[in-house]
This record gives structure tokens, sequence and C-alpha cells, in this order.
């Protein structure tokens, strides 16, 4: 019989680059050098594992940290990390951490000494994991580590936790993939020479998968095996039936069979002496599993008929009587072992846990199988099981998930007649459809909650419903209703003085404030999430970030919202809050849009619209991918200022339907055309614009529209540097524009004045931006009034590019703009100095600029003050 370690040479064969590559980057880390990450991918069999054992063999010096992801039917959040054996990550799971200190801990322990660390079979990663992954995988760089993880690219949908982290793979510096393809005819050729076998009919059945090809080489003298699962079944051949029932029983438990329930299963010494003999099996540091996992699937696939239920049963009853327990681990057991109660219980458990940890996904995970096994549950254990799953979808952004869910509770609680739980479903319902943009339907759904509450005299729940009423006021910019809901609120804090709503109405309240024109109420929405965070409302926390960054940017405050964003956005991955992450997302795809960064507005426009996430954030995101083109002079998609238009209708609000009219003026104004939606929009801005807050969409609005030729009311209701415009004086206007950060705004003022040069001035700014399109169409219209020195149309390779850079690019600008050297941002960004100094070269490329030191005096220009 072939050994495992022949086996293990063969599934090596043909591996010689990938191996070289892996080892030198361990010499690095070894040599005190940067770190370096790989994600290898292959189908089952194509010697992963293999290739992984040997690079640990050979990191001498090096501590190797192994981690596996679990195959169970939802994972354990944070599975990898757990059992890494690092004391200093013990307390993962088994306390409230958050997943942000999760991340700062296992960076720490990892960084410590030179480290090579593995995280294994990443299609079993749970959501948590994948977060811990980026984050230290966005600064393998800057720390002592070889990062190694494996993968089945088959068996990683769209959209799959560990999609992002493969994104990252194959974005960022020190990172690569490496796919591993079957045995050539010369790598099967070299297997099973001397064997008698025929090489081409071996590559022919096996596919050259390396594990098959083992399997068949080592038992040359049996017919040919015409799957995996023949090849390794012939190795049982002399195993006995009681020994066979212990191999069926650690192939199902996919994980491991934990040591500990080895006596309680009767598997003793010699039992696994014989069965060591079969090369079937392999150990963990906590248990047993088989060497691959294609042997597993074989030996599981002769489990007969009800048989599985039996062998679930019998592990689930061991591990129940070991502690600590894996609430994850049993609920799988418990499933497959079809005991619904213990099914059940287990599941909250697990979900309970995913929380803490910060897996919202794997939390709804554990409630659905909660749910499914509820048999004897009451209506309002149901319901209150259906509300918990929502709100971990609504988290997640399963928003029509979410909403159905809410509505499958009405009548479980008109049923048992439970009118306070009735109103809570209907309170939170709507704050899903809100963000689902279903404005109306989420009125009605707080009304209705209001009334009920009020009926049934809960007034916290009450409180709840006028508050969420207050935020979807404010929004709509109606100040009287805002604060008249608000009132409401107060009253039922002065009663019950829940910490949580009454910290939710001062929100509300100073983001109304903000948004009238209350400047100091910025600073108290600062203190209002700092309040939110030390108590664990991220979700409200989160709340307070996407409000300041939204009306920072709407109100021009360009650099307040760029560091808003710099704090925020990390927030959100760190409190696993992809729902509020999405919103910031789309803010800052408009942030970048209006300072002039286009590339990096369109990626992050690129990142709402492919997302599954709430429609609410889509509708800047869908303008910038319209109005960018545009303004370039290329293709504009057909569809994005439609959905814009649709999302506006859909929620009435003044904001909103002020910016999609400004669009669409843009788009008329560039193709001399009329826009029969316009015929009213002389009427609203005056209307709208009065709204709190609105001034500036109704500005931009009225300056378009003036530029199409409409005649408007000079007093309307419109923010200074629009107003300075609609008076003639664009001189003014332009300089307002520059301080700001706003370059197309500062450029198309200087294109509205009366004056030739002011306006050629206008023209050679947008063509320096790169909105080629627009000053084409100025130059239209100066040859059209006869000046005779039009601006030539740039040449492409002459044209500075400040819009070109990649989100990426721009945080390293930034830096640079700041006096920063290399090796400085290197440490801030967490990545090598050479990778910095990769980055500062393709920026001073992109932006035609000799060195860095014009990048320090032109950094407002460039915004990236």
């Amino acid at each position: 019989m072939i050994g495992q370690s022949y086996a293990d040479g063969v599934q090596l064969l043909e591996r010689e680059r990938e191996l070289e590559l892996l080892r030198a980057a361990v010499r690095r880390v070894a040599d005190g050098g940067q770190g370096a990450g790989f994600a290898l991918t292959g189908d089952s069999g194509a010697g992963k594992s293999a290739l992984v054992d040997s690079v640990c063999d050979a990191a001498d010096g090096l501590r190797v940290l192994r981690g596996h992801c679990d195959p169970l039917h939802t994972p354990r959040p944070l599975g990898p990390f757990r059992d890494l054996g690092v004391p200093e990550l013990d307390s993962i799971g088994q306390k409230d951490v958050l997943l942000s200190e999760v991340c700062e801990q296992v960076y720490a322990a990892v960084r410590a000494e030179p480290t090579v660390l593995v995280v294994e079979d990443l299609h079993w990663v749970d959501a948590a994991s994948v977060d811990v992954l980026r984050f230290l995988a966005r600064r393998v760089e800057s720390m002592p580590v070889l990062l190694l993880m494996t993968y089945r690219d088959v068996e990683i949908a769209p959209r799959h936790p560990a999609r992002s982290l493969l994104g990252d793979v194959a974005a960022l510096d020190g990172l690569a993939s490496l796919p591993l393809r079957p045995l050539s005819l010369d790598g099967v050729t070299s297997v099973v020479g001397g064997t008698g076998l025929d090489p081409e009919r071996v590559l022919s059945v096996t596919g050259g998968n390396p594990f098959f090809v083992t399997e068949v080489a080592k038992e040359p003298d049996l017919p040919m095996p015409s799957s995996v699962r023949d090849a390794v079944l012939a190795r049982t051949a002399h195993v006995t039936p009681a020994d066979f029932e212990v191999l069926q029983l650690v192939a199902v438990a996919p994980d491991r069979l934990d040591d500990r329930v080895l006596p309680k299963l009767g598997v003793d010494l010699p039992t696994l002496r014989r069965l060591d003999e079969t090369s079937l099996l392999g150990r963990t540091a906590n248990g047993i599993v088989f060497r691959h996992e294609l042997a597993r699937q074989a030996i599981e696939s002769t489990i007969p008929p009800g048989g599985g239920i039996r062998l679930h049963a019998r592990v689930l009853d061991a591990l129940e009587q070991v502690e600590p327990r894996e609430p994850a681990v049993l609920t799988h057991h418990a499933v497959a072992a079809r005991d619904a109660t213990r099914a059940a219980a287990y599941a909250r458990e697990a979900a309970a846990d995913a929380i803490r940890a910060g897996a919202h996904g794997e939390a709804a995970a554990f409630f659905e199988i909660a749910l499914e096994h509820l048999d004897s549950a009451t209506a309002k254990e149901r319901a209150e099981l259906l509300l918990a799953l929502s709100f971990q979808q609504y988290m997640t952004s399963r928003l029509r998930e979410a909403i159905d869910n809410v509505r499958a509770t009405f009548p479980l609680w008109q049923m048992v007649g439970d009118e306070a739980g009735l109103a809570e479903a209907h309170a939170m319902v709507a704050v899903y459809e809100y963000y689902n943009a279903r404005r109306r339907q989420a009125e009605d759904h707080l009304d209705r909650a209001s009334a009920i509450a009020a009926a049934a005299g809960s007034r916290l729940t009450f409180g709840h419903a006028r508050a969420s009423r207050a935020y979807l006021a404010y929004m709509r910019s109606d100040a009287t209703l805002t604060l008249g809901c608000l009132d409401q609120v107060h009253d039922v804090t002065e009663q019950e003085p829940e910490q949580f709503l009454v910290l939710r109405g001062q929100v509300i309240d100073d983001a109304h404030a903000l948004a009238s024109g209350d400047d100091a109420a910025r600073g108290r929405l600062f203190d209002h999430m700092e309040v939110a965070r030390s108590h664990g409302y991220d979700e409200l926390a989160s709340t307070v970030f996407s409000n300041l960054a939204n009306l920072d940017v709407e109100h021009a405050r360009y650099r307040q919202a760029e560091r808003v964003l710099e704090e925020s956005l990390p927030f959100t991955v760190e409190r696993d809050i992809p729902i509020c992450r999405h919103w910031q997302t789309g803010v800052r795809s408009r942030l970048q849009f209006v300072k002039g960064h286009w590339n990096a507005a369109l990626e992050d426009a690129a990142t709402v619209l492919d997302a599954d996430g709430m429609p609410l954030a889509t509708l800047w995101p869908h303008l910038v991918s319209a109005l960018i083109p545009l303004r370039r002079g290329d293709e504009v998609p057909e569809s994005a200022v439609e959905d814009a238009w649709t999302l506006a209708e859909q929620l009435d609000e003044p904001l909103r339907r002020l910016a999609v009219l400004a669009a669409l003026a843009e788009l008329a104004w560039m193709a001399d055309r009329e826009e029969p939606r316009l015929a009213d929009a002389v009427a609203l801005v005056p209307v709208l614009g009065a709204a709190p807050g609105a001034g500036w969409a109704a500005g931009n609005l009225a300056v378009w529209l003036r530029r199409l030729g409409f005649e408007l009311d000079a007093s309307a209701h419109v923010a200074e540097p629009f107003q300075l415009l609609l008076d003639g004086r664009c001189a003014e206007a332009a300089s307002w524009w520059h301080l700001a950060g706003d370059p197309f705004a500062e450029a198309m003022a200087w294109t509205d004045s009366p004056l030739t040069e002011d306006r050629v001035r206008g023209v050679t700014l947008l063509d320096k931006l790169g909105a080629v399109g627009t000053a084409d169409r100025l130059r239209v219209v100066l040859r059209q009034e006869g000046l005779a020195t039009v601006p030539q149309r740039p040449r492409l390779s002459t044209r500075a590019n400040p819009g070109g850079l990649t989100n990426r690019q721009l945080d390293v600008a930034r830096l640079v703009a700041r006096g920063l050297s290399n090796n400085e941002i290197a440490g801030r960004l967490y990545i090598s100095p050479k990778t910095a100094d990769h980055h500062v070269s393709a920026i001073l490329a992109k932006l035609g600029l000799p060195n860095r030191r014009a990048v320090v005096v032109q950094a407002s220009d460039l915004g990236l003050d």
C-alpha cells in the first residue's frame, strides 16, 4: 500500500511554482520583511492542504497557527479563530466582545511574532470571520505574517460571505490568488508509473484530480474505480462493521469528532489504532477528522436511510455531556437527528452567540432554524422569534424578507390578543418599509402602531412609533409634524424615561435642527453618537453618523463630511451593520462626485447599486452614474435617472425630488431639448425651497433652470452660492465654490458670467476636471456667439485627471498632501513603503504632476485638503 507521505507528494506534483512563491514569502517573513497573503483555490482533492502542509513544515523558526472553517449547516461565528490555540484569543466567542475588539485582538496576537496563519475552507466561512480576515488582509504588509487561505471557488456563489474578502485579494497589494490546476498527463504518468495502469485512462477517469489519482494508484490491482467514492471505499474492504460504524460517526461530525466524547461513544484506543491503518483519518488539536473531505463524503454516503438520524443523536447525546458547549455544533446535530425541541433551543442559543460576535447573518440563519423546529410553540413564541429574525435580516439588508416575516406576525398577535405585540410589529415593519423606499406604507404602519399602542396603554411602544414618525417627517422636511411627534415622545419619556427612547428623540430633534440651519446641533449630534456607542446602541450611533454625513454633503460642508465618513464607514464594518454601510457608501459616492473625484464616485455608486441593500440608498448613486458620463462626454446609462425619478416619486421628499429635477435639467441643457417634467419646476422652487434644509437642493435646481432660460423669482429660498449666481454675482459664486471644494460648480459659475474671459476660464477649468462633454457644449455656444478664441479641446494625453483616482489612491493622496513620507503613509495605511511608493507614482501620473510637493501645493485645488 502506498503510504500517506507518498500521497502528499503526489498532491505536490506540478506545484513547484506555487511552492516556491510561498516558501519565498516564508523567508521574507522570517527575515523580518513584509508580510503577504495568498488564497489557494482549487477543487476538492486539488492538493491545497498538501501545499499548505509543505509550507508549514518548511517554516522553521516561525509560529504556525492553523484554523478551519466549520462545514456545518450554519457555522460557528469566528470558528477559525476560536481554535487557533492562542491564549490571547481565548475570550473570542466566550463573552460579549465587539467585532472591532476581536479584530484588534487577532491582529495583536498574530503580529506578536513571525507567523504563518492558515485559514482553510473559506467556502464554509462565517461572515464575522470574513470581517476579521479582511481586517488582517488590509494590514498584512505591515506585520510579519504569511496569511494562507484555501477555498473551493465553485462553492462560493456571488452572494457568499467570502466574496468581499476575495475581492480584496484581487485588488490589494500584498495579496494574490493561486489557482491549483489538475495534473497533466505527464503528472499522472509519474504517479502511476510501475503500477501497470494506463496513464491516459487514469487521466480520463480522474480528470487529473491529485487525490483521485492517488487513490487509484494505491490499489492498482483492483478494477479501475469510476469515482473517488469507489476508490475510498476500497480502502475499507477489511474494516469490521463495528469499526466501520465509528468511521460513520466521524463522518457525521464534519467539523471534528471531539476527543472528549470518544469514551462516551465507546471508541477505545485499539479501535483508533485499527482505523489509523486505513490512512483515512487524521486529527486536529481537539479531535478526529478525515484527512480529506472527499473521503468523509464517501464514508457518509454509505450511511443507510434513517441511519444518519441515529448517528447524529448519539453524537448529540455525547456532546451534551461536555463543557463548554458549542451551540452551533449542537444545533447541527440536533437538526440532523430530527430532534425539533433540541434544535430550536440550541439554535436560539447559537443566534445569541452570533449576535454577541456581531455576526448578524449567522444569527438570522440560526433564528430560521429555530423557527423551522418550533413544533409545539405558542403563537406568541413564534411571533417573537419572527420579530427577532426580521431585525437580523434588516441589519444585513435583507429588507424584503424582514418585511415578510414581520407581516407574518400580525395574525399571530391577533390570535393571542396581544395588542402591544401587534403595535410593536407595525412599528418595526414601518422602518423596514421606509428603507425599502415605500414611504406611504411606512407611514400607515406607524399610524396603526400609534393607535394600537395608545389603546393598549403601551406607552413605550407608542413612544417609539411616534419617534419613527418624527424621523420620517424630518426626512420629508415637515417641521410641524416632526416637532409635534417629538413632543409626544417627550411626554412618554417624562413618565417612562427609557434611555434608548430618550436618546433617539434627541437625535431626531438635533438632526432636524441641523437641517434647519442650527449649526450648534452638529456638536450635539456628536455627543449623542458617543453616548449611543458607550451603551452599545450601535445602530443608533450609526444612524447619527449617516445623518451627519448626509447633511454635511447636502449643505456643502465637504471637508466635515469627509472626516465623518472616515470614521463612520469603518464603524459599520466593525459593528457588522451592512444596511448603514450601504447608505453611507452612497453618501460618499455623492461626496466624491461633488469634489471631482469621479472614478472614486463611480466605484462607490457601483458598490451600492450592485448590492442587494436598501433602495433608499440608491438615489444619489443612480444620479452619479448618469451625471459623470454626461459631463465626461460618454454614453449615459438610460435607466439611471429614470430609476432615480421613480424613487423620488415614491418617497415624495423635497430634497430627493429637487435633486432629480436638477439632474433632468442638466440633461436637458446638455442635449438642448425640452424636458416635460420641468414644466412645473419653476413654481416648485420657492415652495420646496422653503422646507427646512432644502435651500441647497432648490438653489441647484434654480441655477440649472436659469441656464435653460426659465425666469425665476429672485427671492426664492436658496442657499448663498446659488443666490449669488441668481443675482449675477458669478465671480463671487465661483470663489465660494472654490473654497468649499466643488470644482464643477466653480467652473460652471464662471461660465454663467456675461464676461467672455470668465466664460473661457470656466471652460478651461471644466477641461482640467475632465468634464469635456460639458465643456464641448459650452464651446458650441461660444462659437455660435461669434467668439474667435474658444479654448481647443485638450488631447487625452495632456489632460490632468484628478477625477481618475480610486478610493485607495485618494487615501494615499490625502496623506501626501499633508506632507507625509512613504514610510509614514505605510504606517498609517498598514501597507509596505514599497506599496506606498507605487501608489504615489500612480497618483502623480494620473494628476499630471511632477512631484509630491506639487500635490501639497495644489491640495486645495485637487480636493485633497
